[in-house]
């Protein structure tokens, strides 16, 4: 009587799961975009898409959208209304994106590629509490 004896090796990886979080991007304009000859607002929006396209090639964009300038303000218990949200600042949010990151820390060094930072841009990050 021969016995078959199969043996089944299982072998283990262990690899370090890191949870993704969510981090918004807000892009804030600068004055030098502003000046912007149309072919140097075309160059500038072809590095927006070349930015996204890196992103998402990377699988850490989420979402995003370019914001349109002005917009209103509502305030208090009353509900105030003005035109905002700063009439009086240079300084416009232009859009944002939600971007996949380990920590804030890798998410600023996201924002760090932001094609209107050469331009007086700047990119406040903030993480997205989740409910």
């Amino acid at each position: 009587m021969a016995v078959r004896c199969n043996t089944i090796i299982l072998i283990i990886i262990s690899k370090k799961q890191t949870l993704m979080k969510d981090f918004m991007l807000i892009f804030i304009n600068g004055e030098g975009s502003s000046k912007f000859s149309p072919e140097e607002m075309q160059a500038n929006m072809q590095q927006w898409f070349n930015w996204i396209n890196d992103l998402k090639a990377k699988g850490i964009y989420v979402s995003g959208e370019a914001l349109l300038p002005g917009g209103k303000t509502v305030k208090g218990a009353d509900g105030i209304i003005t035109d905002g949200p700063f009439a009086e600042s240079k300084e416009v949010v232009g859009g944002y994106f939600i971007v996949k990151a380990e920590s804030i820390e890798n998410a600023a060094e996201i924002g760090k590629s932001s094609p209107d930072l050469p331009h007086g841009g700047a990119v406040e990050v903030r993480e997205v509490m989740k409910f």
